[in-house]
């Protein structure tokens, strides 16, 4: 199954991919030679620290291959948004309790609950897919059901909104 993302989305993951393959895989490798040629591997830690350093680099490639070839880029800007779909942003109100909530719907590896950015697959995301402004809905969690009625409906961009965007520095392994 495809896993839809926005066109930021995919290129952080191809960005993360590239500088592992390309500089921080041999900058590892590099250092696991050195260390080789310091004699006995059996009690050296700086062999064993850069071989492990290898296979966790080496994990996080095949994850991040995986994703990128199961990815479906879509660029949500070019929706209208008249229904909710992935990259709308939705205000709610909680027919229970009155309040304002607002959601944005992204991909698994884009969301932030904590910000707002849910994965269109979460229960709360696919009980708003294909409804418009003025749509009442029902959501049922674990231990209960809550009701809401939608406010509006529009576009935001989903890395304009989110928190925790990896760098460079993040995507190495210390």
């Amino acid at each position: 199954m495809l896993e839809p993302m926005s066109i930021e989305g995919y290129d952080l993951l191809v960005e993360e991919f590239k500088y592992l393959l390309e500089e921080e895989k041999p900058k590892v490798a590099h250092e696991k030679l050195v260390a080789a040629a310091q004699g006995d591997r059996s009690e050296n830690a700086d062999y064993h620290a850069a071989k492990e350093k290898l296979r966790f680099i080496d994990k996080r490639l095949f994850y991040l291959n995986k994703m990128i070839q199961n990815s479906k880029i879509i660029d949500p800007s070019l929706h209208a948004h008249e229904k909710i779909s992935f990259g709308s942003s939705v205000e709610v109100i909680n027919i229970d309790t009155d309040e304002e909530e607002s959601y944005t719907l992204c991909g698994v590896l884009e969301s932030e609950p904590e910000n707002g950015l849910i994965s269109i697959h979460s229960p709360l995301a696919r009980a708003m897919i294909g409804k418009s402004e003025g749509d009442e809905f029902k959501v049922k969690l674990p231990k209960e059901s809550k009701e809401y009625e939608i406010e509006k409906v529009f576009y935001k961009n989903i890395f304009s909104l989110k928190k925790n965007i990896r760098t460079k520095k993040e995507f190495t392994f210390h």
